[in-house]
């Protein structure tokens, strides 16, 4: 799945249930659950654009989480099945930005940015591969 365009988002809905191991003792889950889903459902997307993480690191091509905003609107609760999506936000340089939307049907539990820095194996800063972008 490529842009049409450059610069133009990229998207993917993705559904997860939320599992036992996931909750607090009220059956609530938990909020260090919502990370692990966001990156499941990015990596996901990569995979859909026709790339797998595990062959970016074979190439030295690492990202990490510089950083991350989650806002909470609703509570997930054991056995909900929620759909994630994940869009590719235009991005450039050394850093890839993702915006997610997390649903329990039609309802918003939770919206999340999220901003990658590509670095090497040396950890030092390099440019996104042109390629993950979305362009040709």
């Amino acid at each position: 799945m490529k842009h049409p365009e450059a610069g133009k988002p990229v998207s993917l809905t993705i559904d997860v249930q939320v599992r036992y191991n996931e909750c607090d003792p009220q059956g609530v889950a938990h909020h260090a659950s919502y990370p692990i889903w966001l990156e499941i459902s990015r990596t996901d997307l990569l995979r859909a654009q026709g790339m797998a993480y595990k062959d970016l690191e074979a190439q030295g091509i690492l990202f990490v989480v510089a950083r991350m905003n989650l806002r909470y609107q609703r509570p997930a609760r054991y056995d909900d099945v929620l759909s994630i999506d994940v869009t590719l936000e235009p991005s450039g340089g050394v850093k890839l930005v993702h915006g997610y939307v997390i649903r329990r049907g039609d309802e918003v539990v939770a919206t999340a940015e999220t901003t990658l820095a590509c670095i090497d194996q040396a950890g030092k800063l390099r440019p996104v591969p042109k390629g993950l972008l979305g362009e040709d």
